[in-house]
Order: C-alpha cells, then structure tokens, then sequence
C-alpha cells in the first residue's frame, strides 16, 4: 500500500502534471519543427536551385534534397521576393494587422506575449507569420528560420494552456515550453534552445520556473526531429581545441570587433525599420512597403547570392577556410543590409540565423587575420567563426548561456568552451545599450508578467508624496497642433505630457511613442491635434500608495503620471516615473533584508 500510495502522490503532484504539459508541448512544437523545416529546404531547392538556377551551398547535416541545378534564371530572384514581400503584406493587413510593427520578429513576439499579453499568441498569427516565413526564405529573403518556429512552438503552449484554461503564469510558462521546443528541434541543440528561450526574455534575468518545463520540451522535441532527420549537428566540421592561452588576446579582439559588427548589425536594423520602411508604409501602405523591401532584397541576392537565406552553407565554408578574407567581410557587411531590408521592411523571417551569420563571419575575418600574422599562435582559425556566431548572438540578445550551449552542441564538443565564455562575457559587457528585441525588458521588475508576484504589502506601505518628482510639468491644450507638439517635444526631456481641456481639465494624456506614426506625415502637422493622438486622463494623489500607482501605470502603459492636489485637480504638482516604483521598491526590500540580518 505504501509503495501505491508513494506512486499516486507522485502522479498527482505538480512537477508530474507539468512533466505531461511540456511532453505534450514539445511533440507539438516538434512536429512544427519537422514540417517548417521540410518546407523550407525542399522551397529552396524547387525555387532558387532549380527554377532560378542558383545553387546554395549546404551545411552537411542539412542537406536533404537533391535536384539538378536548372539553367541560370538570376532575374527571378526579385521576382519572387517582390512577389512575397507583396502576398505577406496582404495577409498581414487583411488577417492580422495587429502584428504590423509588432516587435522584430517572431522571437521578439513571443517576447512581447510574455510581458504584455498575458502569454497568448493567437494561433492564426503564428500559422501567417510561419507560412510566410517560409516563402520569405525559399524566395531568397535573408531571414532565419529560427523566429518563426520560436513563435510556432510558443503559439503551440499558449493554445494548450487557453485551452485547458490554465492561468496566466502557467499559459507563460507553457509559451516558453513551446518556444524551447521549436529552438531546440531546429538547431538540434536541446539545451541550447531551452536556456535560450528561458533567458532571452530578459537582459539580466531568466525565468526560472520555465526551465524544466522547457528542458523537457525541447528534449522531445528535439528526439522528435531526429527520428526524422538524424541526430548529426548542422555542421561537419572537424574538432576545435583551445590550448593555447596565447590566443585569448586574439579571442579577446573578437569579442570587440563582435561589438562593433553587432552595434552596425542592430543600428543599419532600425534605421531601415523607422526611417525608411515605417514612413514609407504609413505614406504607401504597408504592401507596398513590403513589396519594395522584397525587390531590393532580391536585387541584391541577384548581384550577390551569397545573401540569399540563412546562410548556413556558407557559414560551413568559412568554418573549414575555404573563404577567403575579403569574402568574409563583404558578405558580413552585405548581410547586416539584406536583413534589415528583408526583416525591416515587415516581411517574415526571424533575426537569429542572420545574426550568428553576421557573427560566424566577424569571426572569421578576426581568425583569418591573425592566422596570416601568427600562424604559430593561431592555428585553428575555424573555431573563431564558431566563438563569433555565439559570443555575437549573446552580445546582441543579451543571452550569456544560451548561445554558448547551442555552439557546443553544433560541434558536438566543449573544445572550445573556455574562448566561449571570455568571448560572450565582453561581447554582452560591451553591448550593454543595445538589444536587438524590442520587447526585451530589464529584469522581473520590469516585467508586466510578475507584477503579481511582487510584495503587495511592501508597496502599499510607500506613499506616492515621498517619491514623485515635484516640479513644472509641461502641458498641452487639446487644439495643439502636431507642429507646435513636436516643437514642445523636442525642448523637454519629459517622455509624457498631460492635455488640458475645457476649464483647466486633464482630458488625455499624450507619450512621445503616441506621435510616433504620425511624425513623419508633414501634411498633418496643422491638421492633427493633441485631443486626436492622445491616451486617456490619468493622475495620481499624493496619498496613493504605491501598488495603487503601479496598478494605474500596468492599465494605462504609461511611463510617467501626473501627481495632482487632493483639493484641486487641475493643479499639476510634479510626475511619478515607472522607474521610481520599482526603484521604491527594491530599496524597500533592501531595508527589510537589512533589518532581518541584523536581527
């Protein structure tokens, strides 16, 4: 009786329940991986191999199908990505505009379901975005596989848990189930994926209560896609070793020059993203803006085929030496482009395949070069395309393990792990400002997703009175027009500004991001009013107390509020700053541990 009564307690508990939660998930997720990742490769071999006549070199453990090359078509490349680019704006806008915008790629939005939405993705955004992912690759778009079958497989937990009416925290935990398990069945890297997943949610953090979940998902995932396609690593390369210390300079210079090539990689991003592709689309539309980015993406294909797709074979080529310095850099500098104008432009396909391209090739000039001056110190310069493909997407994704795992895991070997570590550590020190996910946020306090779980009663004790910044507060009336807004704007270092109405009143509230769609249309600057742009009154007492005002901050999504008169509510006395709850907060708890260490 004993040992039935210990077997039902374990079958009962929540790590069981939760050990089938992500079993399930991961099958799930996996068999979209095995049906992505067929689709993608036979496209690519039908479309450019032998329709256009553009043969792509393949890594050895992606090479699946085989068929005669056909006569050389280059002029169909533009063809079919103007093509894509113009079907994938139309799905967008007429099935799922509210994606348009939403973040950099798939990856990026399972970040922002995370944070901001509960953990629900609606599944026909995934099945949209994943079907015209693989049109954006076959065609030739330079685009990752990667985000969107992270969005797939996180899709795949978020219906499971809505429809097992599960709460948000669990549904958020299934969504990263779901996303580990599609990372780690694409890049056969099963702990690579779930570390990556669990992590590149945060800057400094990771979620730990996924991690299990994830492990076991993207393990069967993982097993799934190999009964498939086989259990050998994306690269057959030979084995690296690092013994020699006199090499950790070189790996040193890596990382700086992986800094420098991600900085140009996220900057090159978002200028083609929002000053060239945003106010094109809302001039244009955004089929046309796609359109246009599909046929400049294929016109640079056309010219220089080795930016077509992932990328991954050329990636091999420049592992085993057969690339040559120049080539290395030029398709480096050519690839942070054709991403940015594929991806920019709102066409699908994920950032992840690009960026360890755009880093394998960091690595490799790096390698290259210091073989050719100290031959006798650098003798394996192979392995420096690997430590840039993970120390590049670490620094850029602000994902210290994750990466670091997978690239093991590709090599099938720990070789190289001591570089590894050196190289991502400066690369995420020195990439402190940037990030190449939107939708990325600090750490849990910063995260929509726990506020739940934070001390209740430590914010209730603190008054909004002893933490607001007293002072003039910028104000705008309804009937200001867009110009002078802007003008007013761009003398103030205040992020939000309250809109007066009749007699005095806060009718609206109005942030620097609302402006941002319309900043770039110069006919409507004496059209568009402050009344028409803003977001809905919100103020706070001097007696609030602090949850009540983060509670007002999580509706609203408002950075600062105004702090009002008890007596007067026109009479603005300074702005509450999100950043000064949390800020409140954690030297509240900072005290209370003290005071616990010192009892």
């Amino acid at each position: 009786m004993r040992l039935r009564d210990y077997l039902n307690a374990i079958i009962r508990s929540a790590s069981m329940r939760w050990m089938g939660l992500a079993v399930l998930v991961g099958l799930v997720s996996g068999l979209c991986a095995v049906a992505f990742f067929t689709a993608v490769e036979y496209g690519q071999h039908l479309l450019l191999h032998s329709l256009a006549g553009q043969p792509m070199p393949a890594p050895a453990g992606e090479s699946i199908f085989h068929m005669p090359a056909g006569p050389p078509r280059p002029w169909l490349i533009p063809l079919l990505t103007t093509a894509v680019g113009l079907g994938t704006g139309w799905l967008v806008t007429r099935f799922i505009p509210e994606t348009i915008g939403g973040g950099t790629d798939g990856t990026d939005a399972m970040i922002d379901s995370f944070h901001n939405k509960e953990g629900r993705i609606r599944p026909l955004a995934a099945l949209i975005k994943g079907s015209t992912a693989i049109l954006t690759i076959v065609s030739g778009g330079s685009a990752g596989r990667e985000g969107p079958i992270s969005q797939m497989g996180a899709a795949v937990g978020s219906w499971l848990a809505t429809s097992l009416r599960l709460s948000a925290k669990e549904r958020r935990i299934l969504l990263l189930a779901g996303a580990a398990g599609g990372l780690g069945a694409i890049f056969r890297a099963p702990l690579g994926g779930a570390l990556t997943a669990v992590e590149v949610i945060y800057r400094e953090d990771f979620e730990a209560e996924a991690v299990l979940p994830s492990v076991v998902s993207s393990v069967v995932a993982y097993s799934l896609f190999t009964f498939f396609f086989g259990s050998d690593p994306i690269f057959g390369i030979p084995q690296f070793r690092f013994h020699n210390v006199a090499e950790l300079p070189f790996y040193v210079a890596l990382a700086f020059f992986c800094s420098l090539t991600g900085w140009l990689y996220i900057r090159t991003f978002e200028f083609v993203k929002f000053r060239i592709f945003t106010p094109l689309a809302s001039r244009a539309g955004v089929i046309l803006a796609m359109g246009l980015g599909g046929a400049i993406m294929g016109l640079l294909g056309m010219v220089f085929p080795e930016l077509l797709a992932g990328g991954y074979g050329w990636l091999e080529l420049a592992i085993k030496g057969e690339l040559a310095v120049g080539v290395m850099a030029g398709i480096l500098l050519g690839k942070i482009v054709a991403t940015s104008v594929t991806i920019g432009s709102g066409m699908s396909g994920g950032m992840f395949a690009p960026a360890l391209f755009v880093g394998g090739m960091s690595g490799g000039v790096v390698g290259a070069l210091a073989h050719r001056f100290f031959p006798d110190v650098v003798t394996q310069p192979g392995g420096y395309v690997l430590v840039g493909m993970a120390a590049f997407f670490a620094g850029v994704a602000n994902a210290p393990i994750g990466p670091l795992i997978m690239v093991c895991e590709l090599t099938q070997g720990y070789g190289l792990l001591a570089p590894l570590m050196l190289a991502s550590a400066l690369c995420i020190l020195l990439g402190k400002s940037t990030s190449l996910y939107e939708h990325q946020v600090e750490n849990k306090f910063e995260s929509p997703a726990h506020l739940g779980d934070m001390t209740i009663n430590v914010l209730e004790s603190l008054r909004v009175e002893d933490h607001f910044v007293p002072g003039r507060v910028s104000t705008l009336e309804e009937c200001t027009t867009l110009k002078a807004i802007t003008d007013v704007m761009a003398n103030s270092n205040e992020l939000y500004f309250p809109v007066r109405g009749e007699g005095d009143a806060i009718t609206g509230i109005l942030g620097v991001k609302d402006i941002r769609r319309v900043i770039f249309e110069t006919a409507l600057f004496d059209l568009v009013v402050a009344r028409d742009i803003a977001g809905p009154p919100a103020t706070l007492l001097p007696a609030d107390n602090l949850y009540a005002a983060l509670l007002r901050f999580v509706d609203t999504g408002y950075g600062q509020i105004p702090v009002v008169r008890p007596d007067d509510p026109t009479h603005i006395l300074g702005l509450l700053n999100r950043e000064d709850v949390f800020q409140a907060y954690r030297a509240a708890l900072a005290r209370l541990r003290g005071e616990e260490a010192a009892a």
